[in-house]
This record gives structure tokens, sequence and C-alpha cells, in this order.
């Protein structure tokens, strides 16, 4: 007789009540984000989702410099998008960021994307980032670090 692995899921974090401000972020569709059938090709979401995430980062003083001088890296280890509705050369973008949740090495980005001007949405989606020092293990946030993010 096979015994099935037992499987143990983390407890998921609960968003922290002072995060949730949006981070809006516009762009338009360059023809390169376009397949042969002139649509946004869905990968290229992601892609927008970073735009947001470092705009984000950046706007509340923790850009890629403030990353590379306390040697830290936010790879992501997991990403889901849900899409609506098609994008098309030249569309404007918005692209709608929040943190939702800081665990002690984690945290999760929350995105919604939007044809304007008619606000139509295209698309929701999340990553998590794991923090890590730049040889690739996982570290915990500083406390100085947390509290500027979740002031986000």
């Amino acid at each position: 007789m096979i015994k099935a692995p037992v499987v143990r899921l983390k407890k998921r974090e609960a968003p922290a009540a002072a995060m949730g401000t949006w981070h809006e972020q516009r762009l338009r569709v360059r023809y390169e984000e376009t397949d042969t059938m002139g649509v946004v090709y869905y990968s290229k979401f992601f892609v927008w989702m970073e735009v947001g995430r470092v705009g984000l980062l950046r706007d509340i003083g923790f850009g890629y410099s403030e990353w590379v001088k306390h040697e830290i890296q936010f790879p992501v280890v997991q990403a889901h998008a849900d899409y609506r509705a098609s994008a098309r050369f030249d569309d404007e973008i918005l692209v709608k960021t929040k943190i939702v949740s800081i665990g002690n090495k984690s945290i999760r980005f929350e995105n919604e994307i939007y044809k304007e001007p008619e606000v139509k949405l295209l698309a929701t989606g999340h990553t998590v980032h794991a923090l890590m020092n730049k040889r690739g293990t996982t570290i915990p946030f500083s406390q100085e670090l947390k509290a500027k993010l979740i002031s986000s």
C-alpha cells in the first residue's frame, strides 16, 4: 500500500489594515506587445504588473537603487492573472497596484488593469515575492522596511 505524502499548507496572511492604497501607473500598449491578431499577448499583463509594482516601490522611496544598497532581491514565487477583456495597440492602460499582505519573508501585490478612458476592467491578478539576499537565501523583512511597505 502506497501512502500519499502529507502536505502542510502555510497559514495565509491577513491583509494589514494600514495597507491597501492603490498606486496608479498609466501606459500605452506598444505594437510589440500585440500578437498576430492585434491583441495584447497574455504574458504582457505580467509585465504591466511589474511596471505597477516597481512604480509603487519607487514612489514610497524604495526604488531599485535602495534594493541594491541593502543587497536584497524580490523574486516572483507566484503569479496569477484572470483575464476579462482584450487590449490592442495604442490603447491607454491604467495599472493599479497595492500591497495586500506582508509575511515574515514574503510580500503579496494585487493588481487591476483597466482600459482607459472607459475604465473597462481587462484583468486582475497578483504576484507573491520572497525577500532574498544576493546569495539567494530568504531573509526576514527588517522592521524599518516592513513599516515603509505597510505605510504604502
